[in-house]
């Protein structure tokens, strides 16, 4: 295949994309993947809780929900299209009906956006073509697929239905559209989050963002496990943005939230826990500040390295007027800085037994250590919660884990 059937393809959907729907994707894709030698493209997106693999169909329902001509559901746990996703690689194999096994190939593709896991594509090619070129025109045409999943999902009831798997409450339903993605990287910082109970939320959230060399992040925890606490959290967050967008000073940021609960639901009516802390990412300089709050664990060379200890002040809406105190912490590069809230540690087994904060942490840096990169170690990480509790929890667990690479490189001078 020359380049120009390549070029054909990415500038054809380019082209089609800024009118397309969601629905339309599928024989959009497939129409215009022919065109650089993809005999049949699937795409497949993972549900909320990372779980399955389910097939776009095209037809506004779930795969299941009428005729399918492929498998339309997918563990991410033992297949090969789930080893694609967890591992972001391309996999390739041949299919098991294929007579002439030497011409037809099937491949699993990893479908990114940024670094945010959506899914994957299954596509399969046929004739005599070097296996690198055929590597890459599926790369191309994997990112042009994931950004329009992402320009069509916003406005796509069809795609909210698609990734979930059961009933969502109406608190979910607010937080999972008022969320950043649940991973983002850059050249100095990685971040990844994960939530649960996924489809009955109720008090926690998170939050960051990206301001020149700054990485503003934060951890929320609600009173309560209802709509009221969720309405809360998301005020919190909401106020929390609007201070930090005008230039509010850190430790300034959580008072005027708390002014904010406070004239929506009067004192101590309504409060919210938080860490609330900013990165400094040319430097490493660590700054936040604790309202009442677990305190965020340092990991570092490989193991856990301290708590970071700041003189808490009270939950914001309990009006109690104690001092907000700003801490400072200097990291290495490599350190990674875990804020969580106490769903994580506090779900217990059957015989009452907490999954706790050593269990936690070790965790995560087992997992780590065996070169997984963060969304996939959170992924695994929310599996071995809710297997130890074997329930659904009856506490939002969150998890926000940021590593910091290093300070920019130094230009080097003749």
């Amino acid at each position: 295949m020359d380049d120009g059937g390549i070029e054909r393809m990415l500038t054809g959907l380019l082209k089609v994309s800024h009118l397309a729907t969601f629905e339309q994707l599928p024989s959009l894709v497939s129409a215009h993947a022919r065109m650089a030698g993809m005999e049949e493209v699937l795409i497949y997106l993972v549900d909320l809780r990372q779980s399955v693999l389910r097939l776009v169909t095209g037809h506004g329902r779930n795969a299941g929900e009428g005729a399918a001509p492929e498998v339309s559901e997918l563990r991410v746990e033992g297949t090969l299209g789930g080893r694609a996703f967890q591992e972001v690689r391309v996999l390739g194999t041949r299919g098991p009906e294929e007579a002439k096994a030497d011409e037809d190939r099937y491949w699993w593709v990893p479908l990114l956006d940024g670094t945010e896991r959506l899914g994957v594509m299954r596509v399969r090619t046929a004739g005599p073509a070097g296996e690198d070129s055929v590597v890459q025109r599926m790369e191309h045409l994997a990112s042009l697929v994931a950004l329009m999943l992402v320009s069509t999902r916003p406005y796509s009831d069809s795609y909210a239905r698609l990734v979930r798997t059961q009933r969502m409450n109406v608190a979910a339903e607010m937080e999972w559209n008022l969320l950043p993605p649940l991973t983002f990287a850059g050249d100095r910082v990685v971040i990844g989050a994960v939530l649960e109970p996924t489809y009955q939320l109720g008090g926690d959230a998170f939050d960051y963002a990206v301001s020149g060399d700054t990485v503003h992040l934060a951890v929320f925890d609600a009173m309560g496990h209802d709509v009221a606490a969720g309405i809360t959290a998301n005020l919190a967050m909401a106020a929390c943005r609007n201070q930090r967008r005008h230039g509010t000073p850190l430790d300034e940021v959580s008072q005027c939230i708390e002014a904010v609960l406070l004239k929506e639901f009067g004192s101590r009516t309504r409060f919210v826990t938080a860490i609330m802390a900013d990165l400094d990412t040319a430097t490493g300089m660590f700054t936040w500040i604790n309202r009442g709050h677990h305190p965020p664990v340092v990991i570092r060379g490989g193991r856990w390295t301290t708590s970071l200890s700041c003189p808490p002040s009270h939950p914001m809406g309990l009006d109690m007027d104690l001092p907000v105190v700003l801490c400072t912490e200097q990291l290495e590069p490599g350190d990674r800085v875990l804020l969580y809230t106490d769903g994580i540690v506090e779900a217990r087994d059957r015989h009452g037994r907490e999954f706790g904060l050593q269990r936690f942490v070790d965790f995560v840096i087992r997992h780590i250590a065996d070169g997984l990169p963060i969304p996939e170690t959170l992924r695994r990480l929310v599996r071995a919660l809710l297997d130890h509790h074997d329930q659904p929890l009856q506490d939002d667990a969150t998890v926000l884990l940021l590593e910091w690479k290093g300070p920019p490189p130094v230009p080097q001078t003749c």
